[in-house]
């Protein structure tokens, strides 16, 4: 199985409809909130099954289920995804790690940060994919894209840039005083 992780598209989705034409049989979405509207277009307009969770930018009725999280069976293993803002991500991930243990899950899926995160924590799998449409870790974008079977969960972040090379550059860190503390050997 293979799925396709999006977060934080926030009513902007050119850039979710240029990466799908490039991904190959993709058998579901998962959207992990912030415009619940968007999971819905992306469904109907794709023809691709999307589970989708609401973020703290789709209003005060911000839960599904009667809470903050959903979880999706795959061949290895259950997945949780939520939006995360009622949990501290980018703060502290215990409480997502907390309820992965509680029900059983090899992933966690999560938002709100705008920041990817690929990496296992005690155990479980926590993916953040950022935002294609307003991230906020200096790149042009990202997703993430899992595999699920029998040996297990997989996944990885792809970075828009790497699909779509013209997008924007990198700006360089530095400047004047950066290159007077590195080139010189008066301090």
């Amino acid at each position: 199985m293979k799925i396709l992780v999006l977060s934080d598209t926030h009513g902007k989705l050119d850039k979710v409809y240029r990466v799908f034409e490039k991904l190959n049989s993709i058998d579901l979405i998962i959207h992990c909130g912030d415009n619940i509207r968007d999971a819905y277009t992306l469904e109907d307009t794709l023809g691709v099954p999307v589970a989708a969770i609401k973020g703290n930018c789709d209003g005060m009725a911000s839960t599904v289920k009667g809470d903050s999280y959903d979880i999706v069976d795959t061949p290895g293993g259950k997945i949780l995804f939520t939006h995360g803002h009622l949990d501290r991500v980018g703060f502290d991930m215990s409480r997502l790690l907390y309820r992965a243990e509680e029900n059983d899950c090899e992933a966690v899926c999560f938002g709100h940060t705008h920041v990817p995160v690929c990496e296992y924590y005690d155990g479980i799998l926590m993916i953040n994919p950022g935002s294609l449409s307003q991230p906020r870790d200096g790149t042009n974008g990202s997703y993430a894209i899992i595999h699920s079977s029998d040996d297990g969960i997989y996944a990885n972040v792809v970075y828009y840039d790497t699909i779509f090379p013209e997008g924007k550059k990198k700006k360089v860190q530095g400047g004047f005083v950066r290159g007077l503390l590195n080139y010189s050997d008066r301090f």
